[in-house]
């Protein structure tokens, strides 16, 4: 297909409408469609979607979609846009989902309060470390992550992890919608809103921001936590006395099995950003302090995660009769709601607001699945990313409705499978980052990300993939299915998971070998560094 400049597609704009069309005035610096690498078809129908684009834009939604942001379009430096860093994990992981994945300890794999609060400390200051890791690439190569990932995968191998994040970024959402939908369904006993329509108002609030695009999502993000976290407070103190920390259960392999099964799924939540950080992090200066952008994440991470898990541990042990017949009948929703129950009237409007914190966590997976499939290939890379969040918000509203009596053994099984090719994801892109560009930035071209022959073959990536799945498979223990090495922990019958941690290992102890190889076979061209990229354009320039 043909392309066209952004004055072009104005110019057809106004000759359709009759109205002249202005550029809005957003904070993130707009240098033109092709400047950007953004190619528009002229002809078909996706020249048609780009022309509602073009509308859109003038009222400040995003256009840009994986094209790399390079220096000169970010934002200038600012403390604010720096510690978005921060705000932007503390408001994603400050909603009911974080709550509900807490009380799976106590309700699902029956360990104590002690056990469970212990398990999500470790497990979650260990699974987020490289979230925090790569939330730095972003401004050092002005990429998203999935699009980062080619760099170690390929441009074609890169599909792999490119369709599980698809799924990963709908079945979240998915998710996240059924457990709003039940906060909201049980503010009110006597007239309750229908589930399928709850899930539909946090699906539209959360498309609204989704669209707008990067700068809008970070301003949502920045405020939206902090009337959360006072109602969790609240809800704290209007349960505490009815808790039951007991004391630490006894030892031995089933319960051993329990915490290892129950640390996949905590696992499984907190690495589950590492497929999205560095597309909140584009923006910044290309020479912002990587420790500051770690730390910030790191510690907007695991504030939320840690003591909102822990809460919801604590008040799944509850031993109010009446409050556990309403988490028994009302799932996550009733149980919040039975807390907040002696605020009354109060406390049922803190509980609308309580379930409509869903929408901080499902705008950044919204945002990143249009971001991700956009990774798919140049005939991807066209479909404008409005339309790939209003698809991909069609899809989980119909998945959430059709769902909604599945929520716990959805989120345990997506938690878990998410724990298993994350690990092996982010074993991958470190070890190609360290052991094969010698941990610098300059031997990356971020300009080569939609270029296949100057990017890796992938076959190492991909048989180090195979190996991982081979271990997750061995050391998997599902509702589903339990491996043969993850049988010998505990019970046979339920065994304990250890995927994520032979995933991992069986692909970090793969990959430098196959890439090793890989390197002895494939052309110099495919690695070139940013100054070899620069020296081919401008030759190319003088002939």
């Amino acid at each position: 297909m043909s392309a066209m400049t952004k004055e072009d597609m104005m110019s057809v704009s106004e000759k359709g409408s009759g109205k002249g069309t202005s550029q809005a005035s957003i904070d993130v610096q707009e240098a033109g469609f092709e400047a950007q690498g953004i190619h528009v078809p002229t002809t078909g129908f996706l020249a048609k979607l780009w022309r509602a684009v073009l509308f859109v834009d003038k009222f400040g939604v995003e256009v840009r979609g994986i094209e790399r942001v390079r220096p000169e379009d970010r934002s200038p430096r600012s403390t604010a846009d720096l510690l978005d860093s921060a705000t932007m994990w503390l408001a994603a992981n400050s909603t009911i989902s974080t709550f509900s994945l807490g009380t799976l300890g106590p309700s699902t794999f029956g360990l104590g309060l002690k056990e469970s609060c212990l398990a999500i400390l470790f497990f979650n200051l260990l699974a987020t470390l490289p979230v925090a890791y790569f939330a730095v690439w972003g401004p050092r190569l002005g990429l998203r992550q999935m699009t980062i990932s080619r760099f170690s995968f390929g441009y074609y191998c890169a599909w792999f992890p490119v369709v599980l994040n698809v799924i990963a970024c709908i079945g979240w959402s998915t998710i996240n919608s059924i457990v709003g939908g039940q906060a909201l369904r049980a503010v009110s006993s006597t007239h309750q809103i229908p589930e399928a329509a709850a899930i539909v108002v946090i699906a539209l609030l959360t498309a609204t921001f989704a669209l707008f695009g990067y700068r809008y999502v970070h301003l949502y993000e920045r405020y939206s936590f902090l009337p959360v976290v006072v109602i969790f407070i609240i809800s704290l103190g209007l349960s505490a006395k009815y808790m039951d920390s007991g004391a630490f259960a006894a030892s031995g392999p089933v319960e051993a099995a329990n915490i290892l099964s129950f640390g996949a799924a905590l696992v499984g939540f907190g690495i589950g950003w590492s497929s999205l950080a560095a597309d909140y992090t584009v923006n910044l200066p290309e020479d912002v302090s990587g420790k500051a952008v770690f730390w910030l994440t790191y510690a907007g991470l695991n504030l939320p995660c840690i003591l909102i898990e822990c809460l919801g541990a604590a008040e799944a042990t509850i031993t109010r009769p009446d409050w556990q017949a309403r988490y028994a009948s009302g799932g996550i929703g009733g149980l919040l709601a039975a807390t907040l129950s002696p605020a009354k009237g109060f406390g049922q409007f803190l509980q609308v607001l309580l379930a409509l914190s869903i929408v901080g966590n499902n705008i950044p997976n919204m945002y990143s699945f249009a971001l991700t499939f956009q990774v798919l290939g140049r005939r991807a890379q066209l479909v404008p990313r409005v339309f790939l969040v209003l698809l991909g918000t069609v899809v989980y509203i119909v998945l959430a409705i059709v769902g909604a009596t599945h929520f716990e053994a959805w989120l345990d099984t997506l938690l878990v499978l998410l724990s298993y090719w994350l690990a092996i994801f982010s074993a991958i892109l470190v070890e190609e980052h360290f052991l094969f560009r010698g941990g610098r930035w300059e031997n990356y071209n971020p300009d080569d990300y939609n270029k296949p022959q100057h990017l890796p073959l992938g076959a190492a990536a991909a048989f180090a993939t195979g190996c991982g799945i081979m271990g997750a498979v061995l050391g998997m223990a599902t509702q589903w299915y339990v491996g043969v090495l993850g049988a010998k922990i505990g019970d046979p019958a339920f065994g304990g998971d250890i995927g994520f941690e032979l995933s991992c290992a069986f692909s970090a102890i793969v990959y430098p070998i196959a890439r090793y190889i890989e390197r002895r076979f494939e052309s110099p061209a495919r690695m070139r560094t940013a100054a070899e990229g620069a020296a081919e354009y401008a030759a190319a320039e003088k002939h």
